[in-house]
């Protein structure tokens, strides 16, 4: 049975930034091992990915559109996957209409078979999101 784990936000910031290059290497020697010897799957979940964007924003002075393309980076490596799946790319892909967390927090309640509630026009606008 293969082993399957999710990584919390400081894992994910290592791998997007390679800051401090010592942990990041860590990190990636670690992961590869456990997917290599363990045949594990390592996933971050809308929540890692949604801190980890402000985090590299804040502490990294990274641009938004520079964190969205580490993400993407790190998700697609092959070392973590994110948790939603595929639909999280297009999140970190989008470059119009509402932000990354409201199309994060969006896709965990269409995930869920909810319907998203908000007060925010351009949220309002996404599949399975309402104007309240």
């Amino acid at each position: 049975m293969t082993a399957r784990f999710g990584i919390d936000t400081s894992i994910l910031v290592r791998l997007a930034t390679g800051d401090p290059e010592d942990s990041f290497e860590n990190c990636v020697r670690k992961l590869t091992s456990l997917i290599e010897r363990d045949d594990a799957e390592v996933f971050a979940s809308n929540q890692v990915i949604g801190e980890t964007y402000i985090a590299i924003q804040h502490h990294y002075g990274v641009s938004k559109p520079d964190a969205r393309a580490a993400l993407v980076s790190v998700l697609s490596s092959g070392l973590v996957a994110p948790l939603n799946g595929p639909g999280v790319f297009a999140a970190l892909e989008a470059a119009t209409g509402c932000g990354l967390l409201d199309r994060l927090i969006a896709g965990d309640y269409r995930r869920a078979e909810l319907i998203t509630l908000t007060l925010d026009r351009k949220m309002a606008a996404l599949p399975q999101t309402r104007h309240l």
